[in-house]
């Protein structure tokens, strides 16, 4: 019955870690990486389609993305979504091949940034939070059905905030990696 608890707590923290290193990947650092445009989505025939399934995107020099769009017909479109997406980079297009040069961050940039990371780790930590608060909560619930004694609920709780304790940590190293990262010139 604890254990159950406790498994189901650990796998829905560890969806939080994943949205959080989602989140982490968005965030550029000033070298060019396809995953940038993971979440750039374009409208191909009248439904969004990610815009790495709609050609190749490679790194070319280090600060500069390159899409080769298999249908040279959506150049316009893949411009388009990358303006209105929230990238702040400005495609360029040479023939068919669609360039993204990333500009180097300023200071302020960087810093702004942090802020960014840190409000994306804050919200994974509380999404833990939440989670061991419902674990304990059913907890409470078992004991109170008598179905566990109190001293199996107080042991499921010391389960489920070493676990808590583990992910927190876990985000906290993400997010001093993350500012490292952004940090660095």
């Amino acid at each position: 019955m604890i254990d159950e608890i406790r498994d189901d707590a650990e796998s829905r923290m560890k969806k939080s870690l994943a949205a959080l290193d989602t989140a982490m990947k968005r965030v550029r650092t000033g070298r060019a990486h396809p995953s940038l445009l993971d979440n750039v989505t374009v409208d191909y025939y009248g439904s969004e389609t990610p815009l790495k399934q709609l050609g190749n995107i490679s790194v070319e020099e280090g600060r500069t993305l390159t899409i080769s769009p298999f249908d040279k017909s959506l150049i316009p479109q893949i411009e388009r979504a990358i303006m209105t997406s929230d990238l702040g980079l400005n495609p360029s297009t040479s023939g068919t091949l669609i360039r993204l040069p990333l500009p180097p961050l300023t200071e302020e940039t960087r810093r702004d940034l942090v802020k960014v990371v840190r409000g994306e780790a804050e919200q994974a930590r509380v999404s833990i939070r939440s989670i061991r608060r419902d674990a304990n909560g059913d907890l409470k619930e078992l004991l109170k059905e008598k179905e566990i004694s109190e001293d199996e609920s107080r042991r499921g709780e010391e389960l489920i905030q070493q676990l808590t304790d583990k992910m927190v940590a876990e985000v906290d190293k993400v997010l001093k990696e993350k500012e490292e990262e952004l940090m660095t010139v």
